[in-house]
């Protein structure tokens, strides 16, 4: 089976090219005549066609070679009737319409005479492989080819492996090179065509194409192996591979979709089937890649919303968000608020231009924003040029009033630094602990927000205190335990809650 495969593809080669040069001079004729030549060159089509159809049967094993000499000898002069029948009826063509034949169309003419003496040269010759042998066997280097051809065949049964475009064209026939390369130059493609794997990687390697057509059979890598190290290559996969053979076996076009070919297209070549499939391959390319682009997009929108919301809202309540919750509303024993005020604010905005009054409010919060971070306290909002957050919500902490402290230190470091050392922009903080209940709310720029007698008196001390200080409540100071050394009380009267005694710390 694999002599006669091998006998097949030695003949098979000069046929294709006879059946695609035949095409292309079919085509010139019929476009711009000799009208006269058309009954010769059907005549050239008939025989070739009958030739295609003995090679397929060997390749088939319809008709496998024999040791028998009669057998032989049948052989030789079936495969000799059409190959002469094409030569005579060629040769008559030339001389009788040569003068008026485009020279494009006596250059394929001489093309199917060069095809057709090459293949009657190659019947003996690939014949005389099996006499020799007497058992059919071939030679090794060409035994190996065969049965890596197979291999590649039988290994994959159990796994997997008008548009214009640049199209990488890989048949180890120079004939059937150029035939594919015209054609689809004709319809606007741009072609580089190349005769073994090692080319083909280095074309890959070198330029981007848009569609490969690739030949099974080649004398090295067979077009299979070849499929699997481009479908491997994830730098190369997303290219198009349609499988060109004349290799008819079901099995193998199957084979050659598992391995992720795009399509198979039969030899000889057909210009309607090649045409359509290549622009269905190009088409189905484009689709994938606005798909791509419309799936990148996507992400990026995504990505952007997702970024935006976190900006908003804490990470744990937009999780149960997403879980399905509607209503997010917690109460918590022990939190502490932090509440801090920009001094002599009101001034500034009389005194500085609006962009600029601006931009050094946004440097300020953007710095508050980086502690929050670094503190792992929660951002709850600003209130013109105040800045509220919490500590031990929504995930509770023991340490929630001490890292409110440290929190706080840092801010009035932050508005020191931002200032650049001028003196017209301080801030004066207020923090108090205990309980208070945190949830969502509103569907319309819906916001994480804090109430209680707790968040209350957070703001009475800010209101109450003084520049560059903290002052924090007894309750606060009770969290923090022996976390403070030195605290500076005072008792004063707030309003809507009475007498009290809170400490300014450092």
């Amino acid at each position: 089976m694999a002599f006669a495969a091998r006998v097949a593809q030695k003949l098979n080669g000069p046929s294709e090219a006879i059946l695609g040069y035949h095409g292309l001079l079919m085509e010139e004729v019929r476009r711009s005549g000799p009208a006269g030549a058309i009954e010769d060159l059907e005549k050239i089509a008939l025989a070739a066609a009958q030739l295609s159809r003995m090679i397929l049967d060997l390749a088939a094993g319809r008709r496998a070679p024999s040791d028998d000499a009669g057998a032989q000898a049948i052989l030789r002069h079936d495969l000799r009737s059409p190959i002469n029948a094409i030569i005579g009826y060629s040769e008559m063509v030339l001389e009788d319409f040569e003068a008026d034949l485009q020279s494009s169309a006596v250059r394929d003419i001489g093309a199917i005479l060069g095809e057709a003496r090459r293949f009657a040269g190659q019947i003996d010759a690939a014949l005389d492989g099996s006499d020799e042998a007497g058992t059919n066997h071939l030679p090794d280097s060409e035994e190996q080819l065969a049965a890596g051809l197979v291999r590649s065949l039988s290994a994959m049964s159990a796994e997997k492996a008008s548009l214009t475009g640049h199209i990488l064209v890989i048949d180890d026939e120079a004939a059937n090179r150029e035939i594919l390369s015209r054609y689809l130059e004709r319809r606007g493609h741009t072609v580089r065509a190349v005769g073994s794997a090692v080319e083909t990687f280095r074309a890959l390697g070198e330029e981007a194409f848009d569609l490969v057509l690739l030949d099974i059979l080649m004398p090295d890598t067979n077009g299979i192996e070849v499929l699997l190290q481009i479908k491997a290559d994830a730098a190369l996969r997303e290219i198009p591979v349609v499988m060109v053979s004349g290799l008819k076996e079901t099995g193998a076009v199957a084979r050659c979709v598992i391995a992720g070919a795009e399509d198979y297209l039969p030899k000889p070549i057909d210009p309607v089937l090649l045409h359509a499939r290549v622009d269905a391959c190009l088409d189905r390319a484009q689709w994938r890649a606005r798909e791509k682009a419309y799936t990148r997009e996507i992400q990026y929108e995504r990505d952007r919303a997702d970024a935006l919301l976190h900006a908003m809202l804490p990470a744990p309540v937009i999780h149960r968000l997403n879980n399905g919750e509607t209503q997010i509303a917690d109460r918590f024993g022990n939190a502490t608020i932090v509440f801090a005020d920009i001094v002599g604010f009101t001034p500034l905005v009389a005194r500085l231009d609006a962009g600029d009054l601006v931009d050094r409010l946004s440097a300020l919060f953007s710095a508050f924003d980086e502690l929050v971070s670094r503190h792992r306290i929660e951002k709850i909002k600003t209130i013109g040029d105040a800045y509220m957050a919490a500590s031990g919500i929504p995930a509770e902490r023991e340490d929630h009033a001490h890292a409110a402290v440290d929190f706080a230190r840092d801010l009035i470091r932050a508005t020191a630094e931002t200032n650049g050392g001028a003196v017209d922009m301080n801030v004066r903080v207020g923090i108090n602990s205990g309980p208070v209940i945190a949830g969502l709310i509103g569907r319309k720029r819906s916001v994480y927000d804090v109430w209680g007698e707790t968040v209350n008196l957070a703001s009475r001390l800010e209101s109450t205190g003084m520049p560059g200080r903290i002052q924090i409540s007894e309750a606060t100071r009770d969290a923090l335990g022996d976390y403070l050394d030195i605290v500076e009380a005072r008792q004063h009267d707030v309003k809507g809650i009475g007498l009290i005694t809170s400490y300014f710390i450092d």
